[in-house]
C-alpha cells in the first residue's frame, strides 16, 4: 500500500459515510482504505488506484447513467470505460447517456467523484461489470473522494441487487 494510504481498523469503520454504514449495518467485510485526494487529478479513479497501489482493474468507478429517462448505476474498472450501449441492453433499455452530473448528486446523495453504489440516498438499478468477477476484492468508493471501500464483488453485487454484466470496454 502506497505511503499515503491509510487502513482503518473496524472500529474506525463504523462511523463515517452512508456506504460504511451501510456496510456495516449488513454485517458485510469490508476494508477501508483512505488517501490523500489531489483536487487537481483529472482522474478520480486512477488516482485512486495508484494511491492505494492496486491495479487499476480491481478499482472500479461509479457512473450514473440516463437509461429511457432512469436513471441507473453502471459499476465499471477504472482501466476501461463504459459501454453505453451494453449498459442500456444490461437493463433492457434502448438508449443510454450519461446523466446530468447535478442530477446524479442529487439523487444519490453523493458528489462526483466521490459517489459510491453504496448507501445512496435513493436506489438506483444497478450493474456491475462482469471483470470484477475475476478478483477476490474490488475497490469502489466509499461515499468520498480520498477514500475506498474493498471488498468482495459478490458482497457488491448482493447489497446493491447489481446486475453482472459486460458493460466495459477498454
Amino acid at each position: 500500500m502506497a505511503k499515503n494510504a491509510t487502513k482503518k481498523t473496524k472500529k474506525q469503520q463504523s462511523g463515517g459515510t452512508p456506504a460504511t454504514v451501510a456496510l456495516a449495518a449488513a454485517g458485510t467485510p469490508f476494508t477501508l482504505h483512505a488517501y490523500d485526494h489531489d483536487p487537481s487529478s483529472p482522474s478520480y479513479g486512477e488516482e485512486a488506484a495508484e494511491a492505494l497501489g492496486v491495479s487499476p482493474e480491481r478499482v472500479f468507478k461509479t457512473l450514473v447513467a440516463d437509461v429511457d429517462g432512469a436513471l441507473t448505476v453502471a459499476v465499471v474498472p477504472v482501466a476501461g470505460q463504459l459501454d453505453l450501449k451494453a449498459l442500456a441492453s444490461a437493463v433492457g433499455g434502448k438508449r443510454a447517456t450519461m446523466a446530468d452530473p447535478a442530477a446524479a448528486e442529487r439523487t444519490t446523495g453523493y458528489v462526483r467523484g466521490g459517489i459510491s453504489p453504496l448507501g445512496q440516498r435513493k436506489r438506483l438499478p444497478t450493474v456491475l461489470d462482469a471483470s470484477a468477477s475475476a478478483h477476490e476484492t474490488i475497490c469502489v468508493s466509499a461515499g468520498r473522494r480520498g477514500l475506498e471501500v474493498e471488498l468482495s464483488p459478490t458482497d457488491l453485487t448482493s447489497l446493491t441487487s447489481a446486475t453482472l454484466a459486460p458493460i466495459a470496454r477498454a
